[in-house]
């Protein structure tokens, strides 16, 4: 059964899941730099995933996905960074990095499911 709505991605729900948490872990930091960079590349990565859902093709959707990837790519070294700066506890870090790499493992599943179809 084909996806009919982005909102029934996992990816997705995952994503947003991911992005309420870290604005919530970040919501009294006073580095606004640093609180709005991960907030923005937190929510790029579900904000990607719905966008490309939208577009006309599989090859459209695939290169949303990989901007998705990047997005976690991003949050994940904006965490290790803010552990480092001391923002965010070990703990919490580590709990988010596995966040992020569990949403880029699903998202590359979705890749491959779209470039299986191409074939």
């Amino acid at each position: 059964m084909a996806i009919q709505k982005f909102e029934d991605i996992i990816a997705w729900q995952k994503a947003q899941d991911l992005a309420v948490a870290i604005y919530s872990s970040f919501s009294s930091l006073k580095d606004f730099g640093f609180k709005d960079q991960i907030c923005r590349a937190v929510v790029s990565i579900s904000n990607n995933i719905a966008e490309g859902f939208g577009r006309s093709s599989d090859a459209d959707f695939s290169r949303f996905l990989y901007i998705s990837i990047a997005s976690c790519s991003e949050v994940k070294s904006m965490l290790h960074l803010a552990e480092k700066l001391k923002y965010l506890s070990s703990e919490k870090k580590i709990e988010f990095l596995q966040d992020a790499d569990e949403i880029s493992k699903i998202i590359r599943g979705l890749i491959k499911s779209l470039e299986r179809h191409k074939v």
